[in-house]
């Protein structure tokens, strides 16, 4: 297990398995178009073998891209791009209320061969370019497990709150639409994993847990699945979002829970939502700090082969 780094400034970082010679993902970062609320991305994301698990600027929403970090609905702000939903009115073509996300620096790029670590600041605006929020982000590489044909992601973000008053984060779900709760760390899968098959934890062993999007969205799990078959070769992936035990997604512990947002159809996307049925509320000064791990795997796998990888690596 071999992991590489390649840094074009102000462009991208792209990391490599030597092992397999399989670019598993870039990280991109300079600026796009205004109306896609610009922000940093990782795009292509790839297991170990290429087969492609994400996709970018599809016609059916040009601001989706990949894996990035999101903001629906945020004090009135659309980090997230495109028509904002408005209630009662739908979505609507409001440019003015489109921000952005912001690369600032970064404090660490580098690989050891068994890691491979970015560590960034970025800030958060609305459209006039008043800060809003710092963040702190840390996106690592990891466990790459060439026998089993799979690797992982961890992603941290800490965004702290740098207005006078508190940043509220919605949803169209929060703004009256009902099971659109996106918001928060957004996948969206190729074209191709349309259709595809989700599970949580039990799905499988029929002890309550269900399986499929319109049973999922909007539930509470420690982990989803989504397995989806590629185009233009044969075979299977399946990527798994998972949560880290210090994100409470609960809510048992008295801070704001998360749910599942998921799509099969008419596309394939999950985002474990920051404010799917009720806006979280960040007071001035304050943190919010979320970690998320997801798993890139080759194959169609279980909920058993899950379980164990989930274990295996664990936190």
């Amino acid at each position: 297990m071999s992991l590489a780094l390649t840094h074009v400034p102000a462009d991208r970082v792209s990391v490599t398995d030597r092992g397999s010679g399989t670019e598993l993902f870039a990280y991109v970062y300079r600026p796009e178009a205004a109306w896609e609320a610009p922000k940093p991305y990782l795009h292509p994301v790839r297991s170990l073998s290429g087969g492609l698990v994400t996709d970018y600027r599809p016609n059916d929403h040009r601001w989706h891209k990949g894996l990035q970090l999101t903001a629906s609905h945020l004090s009135g702000q659309n980090l997230w791009g495109g028509n904002t939903y408005v209630h009662g009115q739908g979505y609507l073509a409001l440019p003015e209320r489109i921000g952005s996300m912001a690369h600032v620096c970064f404090d660490e790029v580098a690989a050891d061969g068994e890691r491979a670590v970015l560590r960034e600041r970025l800030t958060w605006h609305p459209h006039d370019g008043e800060l809003w929020a710092d963040e702190e982000r840390r996106v690592e590489a990891h466990d790459v497990d060439p026998v089993a044909g799979v690797w992982s992601l961890t992603w941290s973000s800490a965004v702290t709150n740098r207005r006078a008053e508190p940043l509220r984060f919605g949803s169209p779900t929060t703004h009256g639409r009902p099971a659109a709760g996106y918001t928060g760390l957004f996948w969206r899968g190729p074209r191709a994993f349309r259709g595809g098959r989700v599970f949580t934890p039990g799905a499988d062993r029929g002890s309550g847990a269900r399986s499929g999007d319109r049973d999922l969205m909007g539930c509470q799990a420690p982990w989803l699945a989504y397995v989806g078959e590629h185009d233009g070769r044969d075979g299977h992936a399946t990527v798994v979002f998972e949560h880290a035990p210090s994100n409470d997604h609960a809510g048992q512990r008295g801070t704001h829970p998360a749910h599942w947002f998921v799509r099969t159809e008419p596309f394939a996307a999950l985002a474990p939502s920051w404010a799917f049925h009720e806006e979280l509320v960040l007071a001035p000064g304050e943190t919010l700090a979320r970690t998320y791990r997801m798993h890139v795997a080759d194959g169609a796998w279980d909920e058993e082969r899950v379980a164990a990888r989930v274990k295996e690596v664990g936190w």
